[in-house]
């Protein structure tokens, strides 16, 4: 009865475990597990009552296996919960707003009601929020499965002899809250079509666009919003970040000037609708040209903070 139950014991625990380790934990917890008892036995305990109480000592099985595994059994730890904690703090405290302002903006358009409007701008904001949540979870417990850190190891000397760039911080902030509410807006633009025409939802942006192209800008998109994240955890621009942000934004330019010269950014239907609305071929060349403009004006500034962010980190 008392082999019985060890050997039970000790099943539960290696059952997880693989191969390879399972013979070697198996025979550590036997010999540990009987020294345990006859140690207890030595003081006048009964053998059955003190394999029990060294059973017990020992706790759940599957607890056991774990540390044996250096298996975490949290979905985040100490490692990650301190930046996990901050990042989403930051985030969940600005791009939900800002998101809501850029939807309730955009409705502005539609000819909606005001309720119409709030409550468009509201469900965004919260549908915003939920992912936010989600998906940076997801990322740290992801980096917690794989024993990434986001820290590094702490020292004495570890504290920076000056304060993190509040600047930078904000960048970033401003960053990831554009680039939300651009991916949310591309998204409504392609399944919904904020235009108006006939009284018919038309989009915006050219439907030939979809998967490719569109594909790519996301892509874009997520890049430079997985790079803001760096910047707010690192809390400094560096100069590996500011090439990439640079290779970032001409890759952004490009397309979309691209796009522009060859006239198949615009859905042509939007284009037909504002000329049939009175207006010339030359004002939509003009409008054209602004938005052209205009995202190599983006562009430009976007470089100019990185490398802006560099120099000043370089000579902190």
């Amino acid at each position: 009865m008392t082999a019985k139950l060890t050997q039970r014991y000790i099943t539960a625990t290696t059952k997880n475990l693989g191969t390879a380790s399972e013979s070697d934990v198996r025979a550590e917890l036997e010999g540990s597990i009987a020294d345990a008892i006859d140690a207890r036995v030595e003081q006048g305990i009964r053998r059955a009552d003190a394999e029990r109480a060294v059973l017990t000592e020992l706790g759940d099985p599957a607890l056991l296996a774990a540390a044996y595994a250096d298996r975490p059994l949290h979905l985040i730890g100490p490692r990650h919960y301190l930046t996990w904690a901050r990042l989403l703090k930051i985030l969940l405290a600005t791009v939900p707003l800002f998101t809501f302002l850029g939807i309730a903006l955009m409705e502005s358009f539609s000819n909606d009601s005001i309720g119409e409007i709030i409550a468009a701008g509201i469900t965004m904001g919260l549908s915003v929020a939920v992912h936010v949540t989600f998906w940076v979870t997801l990322l740290f417990a992801v980096l917690e499965r794989i024993g990434t850190t986001t820290r590094g190891h702490w020292n004495v000397d570890r504290p920076p002899d000056y304060p993190r760039s509040h600047d930078n911080r904000g960048d970033s902030v401003a960053s990831l809250t554009g680039l939300t509410i651009l991916a949310a807006a591309m998204f409504r633009d392609g399944f919904a079509g904020p235009a108006l025409l006939d009284a018919e939802p038309v989009a915006i942006l050219n439907p030939d666009l979809w998967p490719w192209a569109i594909s790519g800008l996301f892509t874009l998109i997520a890049a430079r919003a997985a790079l803001s994240v760096r910047i707010l955890i690192v809390g400094r621009w560096t100069t590996s970040m500011a090439i990439l942000n640079t290779t970032l934004a001409i890759l952004f330019m490009s397309l979309i000037t691209t796009l522009l010269g060859w006239g198949e950014l615009i859905n042509p239907e939007v284009i037909l609708g504002v000329i049939d609305a009175g207006a010339s071929m030359d004002i939509v060349r003009v409008i054209a040209l602004l938005a052209g403009l205009a995202t190599v004006g983006f562009a430009s500034w976007s470089t100019g903070i990185g490398w802006q962010g560099t120099a000043n980190t370089t000579n902190r």
